[in-house]
């Protein structure tokens, strides 16, 4: 197959590039897509692009030639669970009905495979089903290391709804995070584009300008709840765009980078006693239920943030669960 120009269409504008790759290409997996968006092989208008980015109609995306759809693997690589994970994953359910449904990712669970990654929850959701024909389907996605709310859809019907959600950043997402040193001023907006780079500890993203090759818009808003002096913080933070790494590029940039956040510059978890993992927690969701009224989850901390939070002397109100309300 030889390079492909497909102009985006009336019927596919603000549709997210992967899945509009997806359209045309089925056999093509996640993993695939962003490794060939990650290496400029497919462009947006000729530019590096990130495959969570929305297409605007008009605009021209070049595909490299393809893999035969019959070499391409056929079965979802599906992890091999015991009654003892299916029982801890059906403890992490945060909300179910017939259309949505929400669990707790914990930290260190990658949420769909790839190179290296063995276990993920993609591959756990059987276990998920409920009796139900389908098996759920992921309609956003949250960092391995990074804990709290994850939706799922349970047909195709929620899963159309809840993508046009996301899509059209009609929610509201919070994550807590607990930060090395004190932000200034204590609550603000950061606006700052972000583009993918590559290095020694694999694909990280940075704040660029925004004619850089690959820059992205990117928008977080951040509160400070609390403070230990100016050597930690707990943020409040609410991302309006959602871009790869996003909280954890944003909070590098204003100099209070997430604590255990090696690759973002702050490894002292160890040594100030704290556990040696990503202090950052999807803390709350709120968006339109896909049959009408809104639902709003919240999710009880991780441990390690617990055992943080503790020590450090915050103190957080209990999580509220899952709260629907308004007209289905």
């Amino acid at each position: 197959m030889s390079v492909q120009t497909i102009t985006v269409g009336p019927d596919q504008a603000d549709m997210r590039l992967d899945r509009f790759l997806r359209r045309h290409h089925p056999h093509l997996t996640q993993g695939a897509i962003q490794k060939l968006c990650r290496t400029g092989q497919i462009r947006l208008d000729g530019k590096r692009i990130e495959a969570s980015v929305h297409v605007a109609e008009g605009q021209s995306v070049r595909i490299p030639p393809l893999p035969d759809p019959a070499t391409a693997p056929r079965q979802r690589q599906i992890v091999a669970m015991d009654a003892y994970d299916t029982k801890e994953l059906l403890a992490r359910v945060l909300y179910r009905d017939e259309d949505v449904l929400v669990i707790d990712k914990p930290a260190g669970l990658a949420t769909q495979g790839g190179k290296g990654i063995a276990r993920h929850l993609d591959g756990m959701l059987d276990a998920l089903t409920f009796g139900a024909e389908e098996r759920p389907r992921l309609v956003h996605r949250l960092d391995r290391d990074t804990s709290g709310v994850l939706i799922l859809a349970r047909n195709a019907f929620a899963a159309g709804k809840l993508a046009a959600a996301f899509r059209g950043r009609d929610m509201e997402k919070t994550y807590w995070a607990i930060v090395v040193g004190l932000p200034v001023p204590l609550e603000g907006q950061i606006d700052l584009p972000l583009a993918r780079i590559g290095g020694s500890q694999g694909a990280r993203t940075k704040p660029v300008g925004r004619d850089a090759e690959g820059a992205v818009k990117a928008v977080t808003e951040y509160r400070t709840i609390d403070n230990a002096g100016r050597k930690f913080s707990w943020l409040e933070l609410q991302p309006l765009t959602g871009r790869t790494h996003q909280l954890r590029a944003h909070c590098a940039a204003i100099k209070t980078p997430i604590l255990g956040d090696a690759p973002y510059g702050e490894d002292r978890a160890f040594a100030e006693g704290f556990a040696r993992q990503l202090h950052l927690h999807a803390r709350r969701l709120v968006l339109p239920h896909p049959r009408g009224g809104t639902l709003s989850v919240e999710a009880e901390l991780p441990p390690h943030m617990k055992a943080a939070f503790s020590s450090l002397g915050f103190t957080a109100d209990p999580a509220k669960g899952a709260n629907k309300h308004g007209k289905s």
